[in-house]
């Protein structure tokens, strides 16, 4: 594959559901493939490469239609400028998401500054790829990065690539979101937060209570705020569940 494509799911328009900027509309670019393998994950497209990409004619209205994959540059920029052109000021931000973009680092130095003339960049990721953050820091405005507690993801150790990743990211407008559930212990929460207060105790903390398939939250409101008490060496800590599903949005 060469950097000028790349494997996607889909590009659509939406509301953002979870972190700071919640509740704001995002244009949505989704990646296929992920270096982890959450036990929470609910994403689709996230083993093999789909042989094809859902593109969203027009920004909100589901009406999609299929490229083949991987998907090159110029079509993503064509249609995010179409969007940018037809509907103006209607998004605040273009999320890059997945699975983990930073998977296709060289195909997003292509494409991140072509979007970023159309619109902010807002990047998602697990933050755990450092070295292929670091070419792209130029190129963003915003970082939502994951901290994956072994408890509720299943994930190995990953403590020593989150505190690189967010000694980088720290560079931008980054936040930190860490998924909860009832299974979470106290040494997690006390251990995300001492690596952040080590970068910077003004980096917010979002708290998400893992949302269960049925639209329910996994742990109890008491847990919930005990854990955002023992977060409160941070200077801004958030609870914030992943609202685009109770929106019935994608």
């Amino acid at each position: 594959m060469n950097s000028g494509s790349a494997p996607m799911v889909e590009c659509f328009s939406s509301i953002q559901g979870e972190g700071v900027l919640v509740g704001l509309r995002q244009a949505f670019l989704r990646f296929s493939g992920c270096n982890l393998s959450c036990s929470f994950c609910d994403t689709p497209g996230m083993g093999e490469a789909p042989e094809g990409c859902l593109l969203e004619l027009t920004p909100g209205r589901r009406d999609f239609f299929t490229v083949p994959n991987p998907v090159g540059c110029d079509r993503i920029v064509s249609l995010i400028e179409s969007w940018a052109l037809g509907w103006p000021g209607i998004h605040h931000s273009v999320s890059v998401t997945g699975g983990e973009p930073l998977l296709h680092g060289a195909h997003l130095q292509q494409l991140l500054p072509k979007l970023r003339e159309l619109l902010p960049i807002h990047l998602e990721t697990n933050g755990t790829l450092p070295e292929a953050l670091a070419p792209l820091i130029p190129h963003l405005d915003y970082i939502g990065m994951d901290i994956k507690l072994p408890s509720a993801s299943g994930c190995p150790d990953l403590w020593r690539e989150h505190r690189a990743f967010l000694a980088l990211a720290s560079q931008k407008g980054v936040f930190v979101k860490v998924v909860i559930d009832k299974s979470t212990e106290d040494w997690e929460i006390e251990r995300s937060c001492a690596m952040i207060a080590e970068v910077d105790p003004a980096i917010p903390l979002i708290l998400q209570p893992m949302t269960l398939p049925d639209g329910t939250i996994s742990i109890s409101p008491l847990r919930t705020l005990e854990f955002q008490e023992l977060a409160s060496r941070l200077k801004e800590v958030r609870v914030i569940p992943q609202t685009h599903k109770f929106m019935g949005q994608l």
